[in-house]
């Protein structure tokens, strides 16, 4: 730029370019700082913002009973039972309560400590945010024997509340319906089973509320539409039992605490299994704090004091030869940490780290207190969590060795595993590592990649099942090794003492798994997804991992030639460019394998980032991802046939 040009911006930059947005129109021109993204993510968290705002009122003892409606036209609705948003006028905006709580940013009750001691949402931001990224919402309100109504489009009143019909004095509640707006979203259309996963974990986490999803788009043999009830009478306890349902458990106790402590309220269930995992899941006012937390690091602290206390005072590690640390102690621990907080302060705009200080030392205090006291009244099972602890750390040292040998182990590339072909960027952020299954589509991938950015590590045969085996297995097997050195993470303690993956030294910033696409190739993928949940979840957190999408067939009819990635897809085509709407006339060519494909088809459909199609693994529901890698990979072969069975349907499965 000039030193004209630059002058002549620096005049023109004035009053007149600072855009001041009011009201609603800061969430339109800016949906992601308020919901996170304007992809499926954000789309179900419209509902779970709606949704949080009945839990707040059944927190504050006035809702027993909330029901979720997905409708054929892409709208939801949310009913309650609670007190209902107030309707009368508010003095300060000259205008309905109601019309406020909706169009107003930052306004509601959650604000007036005496209407909700605590509370989850965006903090009053909520349902006004569901409001403007909505094409259109209705409101209705039951109060005083009246039904009181408002609609709004994109965020606008059509109409000063009204009264449009009564009801009994005894009923009372909020129904929001609200239709999310196409030109916001990428997607608009909800997933059931998503929002499932969500009323399920807010019944678990709320004991004694009854959550109802009704799918209208969808009727059952019996023509009723699809529906579950979620309600749990004793909330964590039957969470921590869920998520552990397919691992054999240590003991069958579930060591139960409910208390309140400097006055927070602590709730938190723990479950030991046989398994060689630590899986702790925690929530602060029904938000899950995936990156943990002061509460998380006060449970740490507890547990590690206590089990070591209550082993030394027992005498029970006079004999072992290694030092326990405080990741030992949790090896094949189950937990679920519930606190409310008046007021927390979360770390971030999307809330996943507790910042509070004075949580620690409350939760550290309870589960202190209740551990000291389980332990002292159970001898038996106390044997078996300090044995498994021991266990554990022995397995941790000789994981410590095994790792210490493959960094002795000379090796091409700085350290690099051999198969690896490595791309010639060193920026992370524009490098991808396609993990392939076999030489030989490897050897395909490698000649039609884009040498610049494109890494290829070929696995030779299945990866180990890491669900299975404990910690310095993994580190003894060579498919795992190949992977973790590829990568550059690096694995060692964090600053809660916990086992961790250093990212910092991470050589790419995709990670694309790319298989088969038939059963096999389904196995490896979630054989490789397991590895990654388990020991670096910090990748799929940060949005590194993904799947590649290779085609099924290949339809070819005259000049006519499309790559069809669904079935969906090839009938189309078949409809399109058969005679008649028939096969006849149309080639089709089954993709069984990627070798299958010549390097320039491998680009073409799977590799070529203007072209390809990547599915981003993400981690909505820590608790139920959680459930279903252990059933999936783990001994029990009863839930997982089950699984399957009601799965299939969804699957594409070639004979």
């Amino acid at each position: 730029m000039t030193e004209e040009e630059k002058n002549s911006a620096e005049h023109a930059y004035s009053a007149s370019n600072i855009q001041v947005l009011e009201g609603l129109e800061a969430v339109r021109k800016r949906p992601a700082m308020y919901i996170g993204d304007i992809s499926l993510k954000g789309l179900h968290h419209l509902v779970y913002e709606v949704v949080d705002n009945s839990i707040d009122e059944a927190l504050a003892g006035y809702c027993t009973h909330i029901e979720v409606g997905i409708y054929p036209d892409g709208s939801i609705s949310v009913q309650d039972n609670g007190r209902g948003i107030p309707v009368d006028f508010h003095e300060k905006e000259k205008r309905s309560a109601l019309e406020v709580v909706m169009t107003v940013l930052h306004a509601g009750g959650k604000f007036d400590k005496g209407s909700y001691k605590v509370s989850g949402g965006l903090h009053g931001v909520g349902v006004s945010c569901v409001n403007a990224l909505s094409s259109h919402m209705t409101t209705q309100v039951r109060r005083d024997g009246k039904v009181y109504q408002q609609e709004y489009e994109k965020g606008h009143p059509l109409y000063p509340v009204k009264v449009v019909g009564e009801c009994p004095k005894e009923q009372t509640g909020t129904r929001q319906q609200f239709w999310p707006d196409g030109e916001i979203f990428s997607v608009t259309e909800y997933q059931y089973t998503t929002l499932a996963s969500r009323m399920r974990e807010l019944a678990y986490l709320n004991a004694g509320i009854r959550i109802t999803l009704t799918d209208y788009r969808e009727k059952n043999e019996d023509g009723t539409f699809k529906q579950e009830v979620f309600y749990s009478e004793q909330g964590l306890r039957e969470f921590v039992r869920f998520i552990d349902s397919s691992r054999e458990h240590l003991f069958d106790d579930i060591i139960y605490i409910n208390t309140e402590k400097q006055g927070v309220p602590v709730e938190v269930a723990i479950m030991y299994n046989t398994s060689y995992n630590e899986s702790i899941h925690s929530y602060v006012n029904n938000i899950n704090t995936i990156e943990g937390g002061t509460h998380l690091a006060g449970f740490r602290r507890a547990l590690t004091r206590t089990l070591k206390k209550y082993a030394e005072d027992n005498k029970m590690l006079d004999k072992v030869k290694v030092e326990i640390a405080g990741d030992d102690f949790r090896e094949g621990l189950t937990a679920v940490i519930s606190i409310k907080v008046a007021e927390p302060q979360f770390e971030g705009q999307t809330k996943t780290k507790l910042g509070n200080n004075e949580v620690m030392g409350a939760v550290d205090q309870a589960v202190g207190e209740a551990l000291t006291n389980y332990l002292e009244e159970h001898p038996k099972e106390a044997k078996l969590i300090v044995d498994k602890v021991v266990l554990a750390a022995q397995a941790r040292v000789a994981a410590r060795r095994a790792r210490e040998t493959v960094r002795k182990t000379p090796m091409g590339g700085g350290g690099l595993p051999g198969k690896l072909a490595d791309c010639s960027l060193k920026d992370p952020s524009k490098c991808e590592l396609f993990i392939v299954e076999g030489d030989s589509a490897g050897g395909s991938a490698k000649q039609g990649r884009d040498r610049k950015f494109q890494a290829i590590l070929p696995l030779r045969g299945k990866i180990l099942n890491v669900e299975k085996s404990m910690w310095h297995k993994a580190f003894e097997s060579d498919t795992v090794n190949n992977i973790i050195q590829a990568l550059g993470v690096r694995f060692g303690l964090d600053e809660e003492n916990s086992k961790a993956a250093n990212l910092e030294k991470l050589r790419y910033h995709k990670i694309i798994i790319m298989t088969d696409a038939d059963v096999d190739g389904s196995h490896i993928d979630t054989l490789i997804m397991t590895l990654f949940f388990r020991y670096m979840p910090e990748l799929i957190r940060d949005g590194y991992l993904y799947i590649a999408t290779p085609p099924l067939y290949l339809c070819t009819k005259g000049k006519n030639r499309a790559y069809c990635y669904t079935d969906a897809e090839r009938e189309r085509f078949i409809q399109t460019y058969g005679d008649g709407g028939t096969e006849k006339g149309v080639t089709t060519q089954r993709y069984k394998g990627l070798g299958e494909m010549n390097p320039e088809q491998l680009w073409e459909t799977t590799m070529d980032p203007e072209t390809r199609i990547l599915k981003q693994v993400v981690l909505e529901n820590a608790a139920e991802a959680d459930q279903i890698f252990s059933m999936l990979m783990g001994e029990d072969v009863g839930p997982r046939r089950e699984f399957i069975e009601e799965n299939a349907v969804y699957a594409n499965i070639d004979a």
